[in-house]
């Protein structure tokens, strides 16, 4: 898959693609005849992933780590699966103040809604 694909295939940019080789989130693709990127079938799983994690506030470093354990092989499975369950502890906690603050918005719209009918009831 060239770049250019891979680009609109997940939204991110050519240039946010060759920074993530660079800085070691994906690993460099081989090259075509012509020198051109040629990325695996499975790269676009692998940045929808990256993706994800990024959307749940894990920091780059900690994806940057993630991505260093997963090249070396199946014996940091111990270490990303505690990585994942470390961040999934993160995750709990923000839909937990997500859900407060939710909460707090239903009741905050609910009282302007009843100011506004009695607006209209005068």
């Amino acid at each position: 898959m060239k770049i250019s694909n891979l680009s609109a295939q997940s939204g991110l940019s050519i240039d946010t693609l060759r920074f993530y080789e660079k800085i070691g989130l994906i690993d460099p693709p081989p090259r075509d005849g012509a020198g051109h990127r040629d990325y695996p079938p499975e790269a676009p799983n692998w940045i929808r992933f990256l993706s994800q994690l990024n959307a749940t506030g894990m920091k780059q470093a900690d994806r940057i780590r993630y991505a260093r354990l997963r090249a070396a092989g199946v014996t940091t499975v111990p270490q990303r699966r505690q990585m994942l369950e470390e961040h999934r502890e993160v995750i709990r906690a923000q839909l937990e103040q997500l859900t407060d603050v939710l909460a707090l918005m239903d009741r905050k719209v609910e009282i302007y809604q009843k100011l506004e009918e009695e607006m209209t009831d005068v």
